[in-house]
């Protein structure tokens, strides 16, 4: 992706092209009027002005042309007889896209984010829970036991340490950094031995699912059947999707066109991911919309009475009104507000 972020010239400053021509970066620093002016060049509808330069001056070129990135004019590379053989976007903007379009992508995509962060909450705590209390049966130190793990969790590597040496590395100095009155009263009366159930209350998502990706199969699968996953490989991939969306979201960077590094699996034998599993379009198979789902999935089996899937629901039938946008660009396939996940429980 390509954008034309105006920025200050750093003499001898020199760039790396994927190509690997080296180049010098020239591009000017432009005032905010100036700014306006560029996206007004090219193409886009800009209502106010004054509306523009305070737009950009609360969030950046970057960030509002990362919105804007979708509405450019295609560019169709081919011979014009077969398929073409690919689509770039020109740096020109469609006939009719506006700087308001933009401000109404961002404006549901902060709604969305807040959505996601709301429901990582809930789900995080639950796994965290569920994990302490699988492990802590095992004793109040299983997390450092090998027989909880897998034995590619407890393999050494080429940096001569294993999975498992890593975590635990990484979960010990967070627990040095900690301020939790609990993690104090542990440090000065049991020489910071935390058993599991108090460990798991400090632990990043990221040290949860890692953590969770290194247990046992056994133990794997308890929780996985405990959350209503079908095995601990689904819900290892859930976990690692949510986190990514997770740190998307925290970060309050783009959710919306956004493709996920890790994909959640699809289970053939849950009826409520079956739509997901009709198409193997890239949209659907990388969207964002199939961690909502997953989100959705998990969340009626931790809390069935928040209405996290209702405000989902509302929030992806409120999707802007932007000319060739719509939920499909989260990764909603045609007819999703019909499918099971979303309808309400029987009862309700």
């Amino acid at each position: 992706m390509h954008h034309d972020q105006p920025v200050a010239v750093w003499p001898g400053l020199i760039f790396f092209s994927p190509g690997g021509v080296v180049v010098e970066y020239s591009k000017p620093w432009l005032t905010l009027d100036q700014q306006v002016e560029r996206l007004r060049g090219r193409g886009l509808v800009v209502e106010s002005h004054p509306a523009a330069v305070d737009l950009l001056d609360r969030v950046g070129y970057y960030r509002l042309t990362g919105y804007l990135y979708p509405l450019r004019q295609p560019d169709v590379v081919g011979d014009g007889h077969e398929v073409p053989q690919h689509i770039t976007l020109r740096e020109t903007y469609r006939t009719g896209a506006s700087i308001e379009h933009a401000r109404s992508l961002m404006d549901h995509d902060r709604a969305l984010r807040l959505l996601v962060l709301d429901g990582v909450e809930r789900i995080e705590v639950a796994v965290r829970t569920k994990i302490a209390h699988v492990l802590g049966r095992n004793g109040p130190f299983a997390h450092r036991d090998p027989a909880s793990f897998t034995p590619s969790f407890l393999q050494v590597g080429e940096a001569g340490t294993s999975g498992h040496e890593r975590w635990i590395e990484r979960v010990r100095a967070r627990q040095d950094r900690s301020d939790e009155v609990f993690v104090a009263h542990f440090r000065t009366r049991y020489d910071g031995q935390l058993p599991v159930w108090a460990l798991t209350e400090i632990l990043e998502f990221g040290q949860v699912a890692r953590l969770y990706g290194g247990l046992s199969n056994v133990l794997g699968t308890e929780i996985a059947m405990a959350l209503g996953a079908p095995s601990k490989r689904v819900l290892g991939s859930w976990l690692a999707s949510i986190n990514y969306v997770r740190n998307v979201a925290a970060h309050h960077a783009r959710l919306f066109n956004r493709k996920l590094v890790v994909a959640p699996k699809r289970p053939a034998n849950v009826p409520e991911f079956d739509h997901l599993r009709r198409t193997e379009h890239a949209k659907v198979v990388f969207g964002v919309y199939g961690v909502l789902v997953v989100m959705a999935f998990l969340l009626r089996r931790i809390d069935a009475d928040c209405a996290w899937r209702q405000r989902a629901t509302a929030l992806l039938h409120d999707f802007p009104d932007v000319p060739g946008m719509s939920t499909a660009d989260l990764g909603a396939p045609v007819g999703w507000a019909l499918e099971s996940i979303w309808r309400p429980a029987e009862g309700s």
